[in-house]
C-alpha cells in the first residue's frame, strides 16, 4: 500500500455527512490539504442520514474497536463548538432492564465496560427513577448508567469540522451529484460530477446509504442493506415544561441557547421493546427498532429537491409504531397523556455482521470506503481512515470493519439483504458471542456435512460455514462425568458432550472438520523469495517443510499468523485467517507470483489423539512413523484411494495429522478414516472440544487473542521471529523482546467457575487487561482465560469479573498442558 506525500495528494471525499466532514478534518489536520468534499445536496444539511440522526453516543459494546471509535468521538466532538453552542451534549446514558435476562446482560456490559475503559455504573430502580423521574420503577431490576455519554450534535460538528478544514485548505461544495469514477491501470483517476470532473488520487466514499451507489460506479462492491428506523416526537409534555430550559419558560435570546440546553436527562435505552428516548426541550424523541425491517433501495431514494422533507427521511407509518407507543406508556406513564405529534422513517446503512465497511479496494486502489457507519462512531472511524492513508495502517485494530473480510458467499445481494434485515432486528438484542445468524442457512458446507448429519452434529456458523460443535451421537460418552453445573449463560451452545469429546481425542482417536480453515496456493518461481520476505520465520528450508510464521506490517503488529507448506520447490500451501490475508499477500505479490483461494475446492479433516497413527498407517505404503514423518512435516501421499497431503501438524497437543484433499473425494476420505477407526474407538468431534483443547495447550487465536495492535513479543510468539533476515515489520521489532504487557495464562481457581472472553480481569482491585479467550479444560479441571496483562509472575492473583461477580484466577505459566510436548512427538 503506496503512501502518498503530504501536500501532493489530490483527495476527494463523496459525502459531506458527519463522516466525510470528519475525515476532511482528520486528513487536512496530518498535512493532506488537497482535499475536496463532493455533496449532492446543500450544506450544511445536505439530507443523508446525518441530518437526521438522533445522535445518540453510546460508547460501550462488545467491540473493543468500536468501543474506541466511539470514545474517539465523544473526546473530540466534546472540544468542538459552534457560536458558543458545544457540539457534544454529555448527558451520559441509562440502559434498564425490566427483565432478569436484561439485568443479567447490564452486569455483563458493565464488565464490557470496564475491560474497554468505559466509566460505569449498575444503580439501583430507584437511583433509575431520580436520573428519569418519569420512569415506573416498579418496573424495573435496575439500569447501568455511563456518565461520559451523551447526544452529538451532529449537524453543528459538522459546521465545525468543515470551518477546520477549510481553514487548512480543504473545499466543501455543494449540490454536485456523482455520475462517474474515472480510472486507469487499475487506479482511481478522478470523480465526474454533473458540475464538472475533479482529478483524485484517492476517492473516499463517505456517501452513507448511497455507498452501494457508488461503488457500483467505481466497480466495487459495497455489502450494504439500508433500511429505514423510525423515530417519533411527541407532543409537549407538562412534567418536562422548563426542565430544560434555563429562563424558567421565557423564549430563549438564540437558537444556540435553546438547543444548548435541550436535553439535561441520560439518553434512556429501554432495549427490552427496542426503544430509546431523548429529550427535545420540553418534548421527548422515541427511537423504534421493534418494527419490521424496511429495506430501502438507495437507487430509488429521491433527489433532495424531489424528497417532502429530505432524501434520508421517508413518511412515518403510524401502525409500525403503534406496539412501541403502547411499550413507551407502559414505561413512562406520563406519555399515556401524551400523543406522538410527529415521526419519520429515518434511512441508516447495515451490513451483514453490523460493522462498518473500511479500507482501499485492492481492485482499484485509490478508492477507499468509510461506510455504514453511524454518528456513534463517526470521529473515531474518520480518524482510523485517515490515518490509514497517511501512514500506511489504523493506530487501533479495524480488521473487524475491514471491507475484504467477507467471503464470496457473503457478498450476494440476497445474502447482504438478509442478513442486514437481521443485524437491524437485532440491535438491541441480547446476543451471546456463539450465537448464529438464523439465515440463511446452511450456506456453506463441507463435504462430510452429510455423515455430520447422521452423527446428529450440532452445527454453529461462522463465515457462512456449516461448524460441527459437538455430536448426539456421542452422548453415552457423557454419562457418568462429572462436570461441574454451568451458569445459563455458559451453558448456551455447549454440551457436556463436549467434555467426552475433548477426553476420548486425550485418550483415543478423533476426527476434526477443519475445512473452514481458508487454504492459499502461492506458486511461481517467485514464491519462496516472496513468502520469505513477507513473514518473519524462516521459510528456505527443503520441500516438505511446515513452517508456523507471522505476517506483521510495518510497525511490527501482527495481521495475521501462517502456517507455510512447502510442497515443491516453487509450490507453497499457505494456511490464514481471513479473506484479508489474501487482499494483503496480493497487494504485496510481484509480477510472476500466482496467489488463489483454493479452500472452496479442498477440504481438510484433523486425525488427532494418541492412536492417531495406529488408525492412519494401516491406509498408506508411506511411512508415517515418528522418525519416517516427523512434526511440522508435510507428505503427499494416498490413504486409501484417496490421495491426501498429509501434515504432521496438531491444534489440539496430541498426535497426529491435518490431511487434505479435494472436495470432490471428501466424503470418501471421512468414511475410510471412519471405517478404519472403528477397531481404535474413533469418534468424530466438534469445535467445543476443540478450543478446550487448544487453550489448554495454550495455541492463539488470531482476531481474538492477538491482533496488528500487538506485536510478536507481547503475544508470545517470539520463536516465530527470525531477526537475522529482512522481512516486513523486522525494524519495528528492534528491541522488543521484553515486553510491558503479555498474552498472559490464567487458571481460574474455582473448579465450577467460567467465563467466555472479554471480561475485565482485575489487579489489585482495580481492572489491568481483559479476557480474550476463554473455554473450560477438561483435562486440567479448570476453567483456562487468556488475557492481555501487564507482565505478571506466575502465581499472581488477579480477579476475572464475570456478570458482576469477581472470580479468583491465577497467572500461570504456559503451556498449561504437556509442556515438554511429548504427546505431539511421539
Amino acid at each position: 500500500m503506496s503512501r502518498t506525500p503530504a501536500n501532493s495528494a489530490r483527495v476527494v471525499v463523496i459525502g459531506a455527512g458527519i463522516v466525510g466532514c470528519s475525515l476532511a478534518d482528520e486528513l487536512t489536520a496530518r498535512g493532506w490539504t488537497d482535499v475536496t468534499v463532493l455533496e449532492q445536496g446543500p450544506l450544511p444539511a445536505p439530507g443523508g442520514s446525518t441530518s437526521h440522526a438522533p445522535g445518540l453516543v453510546f460508547q460501550t459494546g462488545p467491540s473493543k474497536t468500536m468501543t474506541e471509535f466511539a470514545a474517539y468521538t465523544v473526546r473530540k466532538l466534546g472540544s468542538l463548538e459552534v457560536d458558543g453552542l458545544p457540539c457534544f451534549n454529555a448527558v451520559g446514558g441509562l440502559e434498564v432492564a425490566t427483565t432478569e435476562a436484561r439485568w443479567a446482560d447490564l452486569h455483563r456490559k458493565a464488565g464490557l465496560a470496564a475491560s474497554w475503559g468505559v466509566r460505569g455504573a449498575l444503580l439501583t430502580p430507584e437511583q433509575c427513577k431520580r436520573l428519569w423521574p418519569m420512569l415506573d420503577e416498579t418496573k424495573l431490576f435496575g439500569g447501568l448508567h455511563t456518565p461520559d455519554d451523551g447526544l452529538a450534535r451532529a449537524l453543528l460538528a459538522c459546521r465545525a469540522q468543515m470551518e477546520r478544514a477549510a481553514s487548512r485548505g480543504a473545499r466543501f461544495l455543494e449540490r454536485h451529484t456523482v455520475t462517474g469514477i474515472e480510472r486507469a491501470d487499475g487506479h482511481v483517476t478522478g470523480v465526474v460530477t454533473d458540475r464538472g470532473t475533479f482529478p483524485a488520487d484517492h476517492v473516499v466514499s463517505a456517501a452513507g446509504f448511497w455507498g452501494p451507489v457508488i461503488g457500483a460506479m467505481a466497480g466495487v462492491d459495497v455489502p450494504l442493506q439500508p433500511l429505514a428506523h423510525q423515530y417519533a416526537t411527541t407532543a409537549p409534555l407538562p412534567e418536562l415544561a422548563g426542565v430544560n430550559d434555563p429562563h424558567g419558560g421565557t423564549p430563549c435570546s438564540s437558537e444556540a441557547e435553546s438547543l444548548g440546553d435541550e436535553a439535561s436527562k441520560p439518553i434512556l435505552r429501554f432495549q427490552d421493546r427496542d426503544l430509546y428516548f431523548r429529550e427535545h426541550t420540553d418534548r421527548l424523541g422515541i427511537g423504534s427498532y421493534a418494527h419490521r425491517p424496511m429495506p430501502v433501495d438507495p437507487r430509488t431514494v429521491p433527489a433532495f429537491d424531489d424528497a417532502p422533507l429530505m432524501p434520508s427521511s421517508l413518511p412515518f407509518t403510524e401502525e409500525d409504531f403503534a406496539p412501541s407507543w403502547q411499550d413507551s406508556v407502559g414505561l413512562l406513564p406520563a406519555l399515556g397523556a401524551s400523543e406522538v405529534a410527529a415521526g419519520f422513517n429515518g434511512v441508516f446503512s447495515f451490513t451483514p455482521d453490523g460493522m462498518p465497511l473500511l479500507g482501499e479496494s485492492r481492485d482499484l486502489r485509490g478508492f477507499w470506503l468509510a461506510e455504514a457507519v453511524w454518528v456513534t462512531h463517526s470521529a473515531g472511524v474518520a480518524k482510523a481512515v485517515a490515518e490509514w492513508m497517511t501512514d500506511g495502517r489504523p493506530a487501533v485494530d479495524v480488521h473487524e470493519c475491514d471491507l475484504h473480510r467477507f467471503e464470496d458467499a457473503q457478498r450476494s445481494p440476497a445474502y447482504i439483504a438478509d442478513r442486514g434485515a437481521q443485524s437491524f432486528v437485532e440491535v438491541y438484542d441480547v446476543i451471546h458471542p456463539l450465537q448464529p445468524m438464523e439465515q440463511p442457512r446452511p450456506l456453506r458446507t463441507s463435504p462430510f456435512h452429510p455423515r455430520q448429519q447422521e452423527l446428529g452434529a450440532y452445527f454453529l456458523e461462522g463465515g457462512g460455514w456449516e461448524r460441527p460443535h459437538w455430536y448426539e451421537a456421542n452422548a453415552p460418552l457423557a454419562e457418568g462425568l462429572e462436570l461441574p453445573e454451568r451458569d445459563a449463560w455458559s451453558a448456551r451452545y455447549w454440551s457436556p458432550i463436549a467434555a467426552a469429546e475433548a477426553r476420548a481425542t486425550r485418550e483415543r482417536v478423533a476426527l476434526y472438520d477443519m475445512t473452514p480453515l481458508r487454504r492459499l496456493e502461492v506458486t511461481g518461481p517467485g514464491a519462496l523469495d516472496f513468502l520469505h520476505a513477507m513473514t518473519s520465520n524462516n521459510l528456505r528450508k527443503k520441500p516438505g517443510a511446515v513452517t508456523y510464521t507471522l505476517l506483521l506490517d510495518e510497525t511490527g503488529g501482527i495481521r495475521s499468523d501462517l502456517t507455510v507448506a512447502r510442497l515443491g520447490t516453487d509450490r507453497f500451501q499457505v494456511g490464514a485467517n481471513s479473506p484479508a490475508d489474501l487482499d494483503w499477500l496480493l497487494r504485496h505479490a510481484p509480477e510472476g507470483v500466482q496467489i488463489r483461494d483454493i479452500t472452496s475446492g479442498t477440504c481438510c479433516v484433523g486425525v488427532w489423539g494418541p492412536l492417531a497413527r495406529d488408525l492412519v498407517q494401516p491406509l498408506t505404503r508411506d511411512d508415517f512413523s515418528h522418525e519416517g514423518f516427523g512434526y511440522f512435516r508435510a507428505k503427499q501421499t494416498y490413504l486409501g484411494h484417496v490421495p491426501v497431503t498429509a501434515m504432521r501438524l496438531s491444534y489440539v497437543g496430541e498426535l497426529g495429522w491435518e490431511l487434505y484433499t479435494t472436495a470432490d473425494l471428501g466424503l470418501r476420505l471421512w468414511d475410510t478414516l471412519w471405517e478404519a477407526g472403528q477397531q481404535h474407538g474413533v469418534l468424530a468431534a466438534g469445535r467445543s472440544a476443540f478450543n478446550s483443547l487448544r487453550l489448554e495447550k495454550g495455541y492463539r487465536a488470531w482476531g481474538t487473542d492477538m491482533t496488528d495492535e500487538h506485536d510478536p513479543y507481547e503475544a508470545g510468539l517470539g520463536f516465530a521471529v527470525r531477526l537475522d533476515k529482512e522481512f516486513t515489520g523486522r525494524a519495528a521489532l528492534e528491541g522488543k523482546q521484553t515486553p510491558a504487557r503479555k498474552l498472559t495464562a490464567l487458571l481460574l481457581d474455582d473448579p465450577a467457575a467460567n467465563v467466555l472472553g472479554k471480561e475485565p480481569v482485575h489487579l489489585d482491585g482495580v481492572p489491568a487487561g481483559y479476557v480474550t479467550s476463554a473455554a473450560y479444560g477438561y483435562t486440567l479441571g479448570r476453567c483456562v482465560a487468556y488475557a492481555w496483562l501487564p507482565v505478571l509472575p506466575a502465581g499472581t492473583a488477579v480477579h476475572v469479573e464475570y456478570f458482576g461477580e469477581k472470580l479468583p484466577a491465577t497467572v500461570a505459566d504456559e503451556p498449561l498442558f504437556d509442556p515438554k510436548m511429548t504427546r505431539i512427538r511421539r
